[in-house]
């Protein structure tokens, strides 16, 4: 059926059938047909008109009829193709329909506008607000709503949050709250009265209640303090909180775990070795610690990583205060008596920071003794880094201060409250004189040791003074003070041996570094004290300084002369000596008697010298010789076991060194040798006829006259150092030279290295003697100028040698700083020296306008902080791990480098999202760094500081 269409009215039915898409089959022939045809006509408006009305009627009639997706759909797609000015117009069109009448604040102001509106709400409608929805849930527990009110009703907190903590000022609010004890109006006006009625007073019943109400109160609250104490102090699983019988008898009471193993580790304890005890002895068999297995070391520190800051409960009858720049303080702290609290601090660190550990180890109790093992000498102490206490420093205000508030932890002097310093400042004039001038300011007696013995530490084992100002009167043992706090078989091992132990364990530090980097610095120091205790078993190697010397002599010489039994001679040769020594003791007066066979020979032989009762003159002077035939002899070692062998391989035409290197290695010591034999031989006839008004510093300054031998011998020290270490390592001849030579009985234990620094050692005991002879020789002595002279030119020879160390120490910290960091420009550069280095996280802030206290930081990677004098060095650290190991390595990247003069800091307070930063500020960059703890930040920033105001003082 066709429909014909021509001439028939327009029909809606027959356009919903065929859409916009049909098309007529018929050429129009009149103009007015056009309005029904795909088209829209341009040039007739009033036919585009009306077909553009037609069109949009049809239109909407299809929007009628279509479901609502299809309805938005098509809304969606007229709004894409609408330009902005089409867009504005449907905007304001619909804020005309439908009006905005109700908006959440919150979502249209800034965050902290919505939280300056709701800081007027009360408590109550702020827990209110909190039920609407989660975002003002969110809103209204934060922090700064409600720890104002806390802080005003004197409601603190008793801990920090954590960084992810939500809600915790809120949920304390409330707890404070409800245990508020809350009256009606008639129960507070029956107790306060009212304003028109006052207080008529109270029946015997109503006082009874409001006694016993009072009484519980007070028991809730002591119950509630005794639960905080005690998950405050509770001692660390697996100690034994039984009590442990020490030597002599006496039982260890239970002490609190804050003293850091002192009090809660029994075993450390070192009771002393003897026949009768054995059991009470630590045994290198029955030690906890396994030489191969690591583990052990853990468990052994476990009982230790208990907080310092923690109070004690038990008062300390002593406290040794111990600075970690003693050499091998770690054996110091393995020998600790049992009843002494120690205080191991960092001598970096201030005098504040120092008497605040000092008061939270005593926890506000006073101590009987006070004793200070920190490095000094026979003038001076230092207690920490750039903090000298001498004669002339005493009266600083700041040393002062830090003095009196000591004093205030050490009991009076009538209860036998006193101090006791490790120094040999009683050796000195100026050191007795800092002894009473202190005495003085603090109201308590100081001792200190005399400084009669020569050696590493061994002036702790002579005499100590009584700490009176006047005469010294002397303790019936000579190291009593010393024994207070340790045991003396670990003080004795020390005192000898410090120095080689500090690099044994140096070595230890490195290699459990990271099984012991959780615990605490004083367990990690106990712990390797009594690991190498345990394996060197120094107790069973300290004998009496008799015994040692009798069989050093008979060993070397059993190892000159040819014997078949040699047990058989040794022993008669120690027979020989026991009845000399016998012989010498029964003498009533000076001389001296034939010595054995083969003592005539032994340059460390003491011939015994008049001595009359507490002539203290003669005392200095018996050590002087006895020291000064020791050192001759070391000396005569290098030339008899190194120079002597060499000489004659190179006339054999063996040569093992050349001739030249072999003056440059041993012709200073010839010269020196030959010196200090004049001075020796000078000396023993002083001491020979020794008198009262006896000199021996006109001696003394004939040697000094002739120091620059000793000069010419410091100037190539180094050359013949660096000649040894060529040689060893370019000629095999030599090198096995040195290890047969090295470390045996003639060169008394020491290596040719060792024995070439005997010239510089014996210039510091040569400054202790003098000190202590011009002590005790009166002023108007015929000797006293003499020895203040030479005294006086050796303390400036002194210092020339410790120049020259430091000079020395410097170059090689910068060559080593050198090859560390990677990519570096040249560091030797004029008078440039390494004062520190800091390892630190560098921050970054994604938005820097937002203040400090509410800025988040990411930590972008770590870097090396090196100080110098006149620059700091930045460089980016990486750790390197090794596989299957716990051992890393960091490798430094040169990152940037700022002079001091332009460099600027500033430090950054510490919020929930940052701790320990500081900001870095040059001339062209800014760098926001971190370090792990507050005392490293501290104390970087401090040096900082001071070395910007010298290279600022520097430049003007």
């Amino acid at each position: 059926m066709v429909m014909d269409l021509r001439g028939a009215p327009h029909s809606v039915k027959l356009w919903q059938l065929n859409g916009t898409d049909y098309e007529p089959q018929w050429t129009p022939k009149q103009g007015s047909e056009t309005r029904f045809s795909s088209w829209t006509p341009l040039t007739n408006k009033q036919s585009n008109l009306q077909l553009f009305e037609e069109r949009m009627k049809l239109v909407l009639h299809w929007f009628d009829l279509w479901t609502d997706s299809q309805r938005k759909h098509l809304l969606h797609s007229l709004l894409m193709r609408c330009t902005k000015s089409q867009l504005k117009n449907c905007r304001d069109m619909l804020n005309e329909t439908l009006p905005v009448t109700r908006v959440d604040f919150t979502a249209v102001l800034p965050r902290f506008l919505s939280l300056y509106v709701m800081s007027f709400l009360s408590p109550r409608d702020l827990c209110s607000t909190a039920q609407v929805s989660w975002q003002w849930r969110v809103l209204t527990e934060q922090d700064c709503l409600w720890a104002g009110r806390c802080i005003k009703r004197g409601w603190f907190l008793p801990y920090a949050p954590k960084e992810k903590e939500f809600g915790a000022w809120k949920n304390h609010y409330i707890s404070c709250v409800s245990t508020l004890d809350w009256l009606t109006h008639r129960e507070a006006a029956e107790m306060y009265g009212t304003l028109n009625q006052a207080n008529m007073g109270v029946t015997e019943e109503e006082e009874e209640r409001r006694k016993e109400r009072r009484r519980r109160q007070k028991i809730k609250e002591a119950v509630k303090e005794e639960k905080r104490l005690s998950m405050t102090s509770r001692r660390a699983w697996g100690t034994n909180p039984k009590p442990e019988r020490s030597r002599g008898g006496s039982s260890q009471t239970d002490r609190s775990s804050s003293e850091l193993a002192v009090r809660s580790w029994p075993s450390l304890s070192w009771p002393l070795r003897t026949a009768e005890s054995p059991a009470t002895s630590l045994s290198p068999h029955r030690g906890q610690l396994d030489g191969a297995h690591m583990t052990s070391v853990s468990r052994l520190f476990k009982a230790t990583t208990m907080s310092p800051s923690l109070p004690h409960t038990v008062s300390a009858a002593l406290l040794l205060l111990i600075s970690n720049r003693i050499p091998a303080y770690e054996l110091v702290l393995s020998g600790v008596k049992a009843g002494v609290t120690v205080v191991l601090y960092d001598h970096r660190g201030t005098l504040s920071a120092l008497l605040s550990q000092m008061e939270r180890a005593v926890s506000g109790q006073q101590v009987r003794r006070l004793g200070l093992l920190v490095p000094g000498g026979t003038e001076e102490i230092h207690l920490v880094n750039g903090s000298i206490l001498s004669e002339r420093t005493l009266p600083y205000p700041d040393l002062q201060e830090f003095w009196v508030k000591l004093c205030g932890l050490v009991a009076p002097g009538q209860q036998g409250g006193g101090i006791d310093i490790f120094c040999p400042l009683a050796a000195s004039a100026s050191g007795l004189a800092l002894m009473c001038d202190l005495s003085n300011l603090i109201g308590l007696k100081v001792r200190a040791p005399l400084g009669l013995a020569t050696g590493s530490f061994q002036n702790i084992l002579s005499e100590w003074s009584g700490g009176d100002g006047g005469a010294v009167p002397v303790e019936q043992d000579p190291a009593a003070p010393a024994l207070q706090y340790m045991f003396d078989s670990v003080l004795l091992g020390w005192c000898r041996q410090a120095q080689w132990m500090e690099e044994v364990l140096g070595q230890l530090r490195n290699s459990l570094e990271l099984q012991l980097q959780q615990a605490s610095v004083q367990a990690r120091g106990r712990a390797l004290g009594l690991f190498l205790w345990e394996k060197i078993c120094l107790d069973n190697l300290c004998v009496s300084r008799e015994l040692s010397e009798a069989l050093t002599v008979g060993l070397t010489t059993l190892s000159r002369q040819e014997d078949n039994r040699p047990v058989e001679f040794l022993s008669s040769f120690l027979m020989r000596w026991s009845k000399e020594e016998d012989g010498e003791r029964n003498q009533a007066a000076g001389g001296s008697s034939s010595a054995p066979q083969g003592l005539e020979t032994c340059p460390g032989l003491i011939q015994e010298l008049p001595q009359t009762p507490l002539d203290w003159r003669c005392s200095v002077g018996r050590e002087v010789l006895h020291s000064e035939r020791l050192y001759l002899g070391r000396l005569s070692a290098v030339l008899k076991v190194y120079q002597e062998p060499l000489m004659a391989a190179l006339s054999s035409n063996r040569a093992i060194l050349s001739n030249a290197d072999i003056q440059i290695i041993f012709r200073p010591v010839a010269v020196i040798l030959q010196l200090n034999s004049l001075f020796q031989a000078d000396l023993q006839t002083r001491l020979q006829h020794w008198g009262a008004d006896q000199c021996v510093g006109d001696v003394f300054v004939k040697l000094c006259s002739k120091l620059n031998v000793y000069t010419n011998y410091l100037n190539n020290y180094i050359n013949t150092i660096r000649t040894i270490d060529k040689c060893r390592e370019v000629k095999p001849a030599f090198r096995a030279f040195l290890k047969r030579a090295d470390r045996t009985l003639p060169t008394h234990m020491l290596s040719l290295q060792e024995l070439l620094l005997c010239p510089v050692w014996r210039i510091h005991e040569y400054v202790t003697l003098l000190q202590a002879l011009t002590l005790q020789t009166r002023p108007g002595h015929p000797d006293y100028s003499d020895l203040c002279s030479a005294l006086n030119t050796m303390l400036q020879f002194r210092e020339f040698i410790q120049k020259l160390k430091r000079n020395s120490e410097a170059d090689r910290l910068l060559e080593e700083t050198q090859k560390r960091i990677q990519g570096c420009p040249s560091l030797i550069e004029g008078n440039r020296q390494l004062i520190i280095t800091q390892d630190a996280m560098l921050l970054r802030s994604p938005d820097e306008q937002i203040p400090d206290s509410l800025r988040t930081f990411e930590h972008v990677f770590d870097v090396g902080l090196f100080l110098f004098n006149d620059a700091l060095v930045l460089t980016r650290r990486r750790l390197q791990h090794t596989p299957f190991t716990v051992c890393h390595l960091s490798t430094h990247t040169f990152l940037a480098s700022v002079a001091l003069s332009s460099l600027a800091v500033r430090e950054i307070l510490h919020t929930r999202y940052v701790s320990h930063a500081f900001v870095l500020n040059g001339p062209h960059h800014s760098w926001v760094c971190a370090t792990e703890q507050g005392e490293e930040k501290e104390y970087f920033l401090s040096v900082l500081r001071s070395a910007i105001n010298s290279s600022l003082a520097g430049h003007q």
